[in-house]
């Protein structure tokens, strides 16, 4: 209620910019997605938000350009798509029914995509990062009569971009 009636009270008046300072800090996820609409409501009707945030997939719902900041300096700026695009994407993860269809994959796949086991039936296929790509994959499969019995597509998040940018992912794995 607090966050609420600060950002009213900038509101009188009908400033032609706000500076919001991590607004949904704390927030349930009711209370979080009334105050993203409210920040949606004031951006069409022509004020200029600046929004600090941690919240990186808040950046992304919310902001037309996002800055990266790392130890004070900006590292990056653009759209959430522009940044997600400096982050390699076309994992694909796929589920076998057995050992005998995974090694076949693997085999397959192996040739033209980054194939790695990671964890019981399951794989993980780098390089698939086009519709081209992924159905190129998928033909491979079928034309080897292999047919998994799950699937999903990883596309690189804004965290991932952060990460990729301080390098802290790297640090953390040593």
């Amino acid at each position: 209620m607090r966050r609420r009636l600060d950002i009213a009270m900038s509101l009188i008046g009908n400033p032609a910019i706000i500076f919001l300072d991590e607004p949904t800090t704390g927030l349930d996820p009711e209370a979080r997605k009334t105050m993203w609409q409210a920040i949606r409501t004031l951006a069409k009707n022509g004020t200029t938000i600046f929004l600090t945030t941690q919240y990186l997939d808040e950046a992304d719902e919310l902001a037309d350009t996002i800055a990266v900041l790392h130890e004070g300096k900006i590292v990056a700026t653009g759209t959430g798509n522009e940044l997600k695009k400096l982050v390699p994407s076309g994992l694909i993860h796929l589920t076998f029914q057995d050992q005998k269809q995974l090694a076949a994959a693997v085999a397959i796949l192996g040739n033209g995509y980054q194939v790695t086991e990671t964890n019981g039936l399951t794989i993980t296929v780098a390089g698939a990062a086009s519709a081209a790509q992924i159905a190129e994959l998928f033909i491979r499969l079928r034309d080897n009569k292999l047919e998994p019995t799950d699937f999903s597509q990883q596309v690189p998040t804004l965290d991932d971009v952060f990460f990729k940018l301080t390098g802290k992912a790297n640090k953390e794995k040593k």
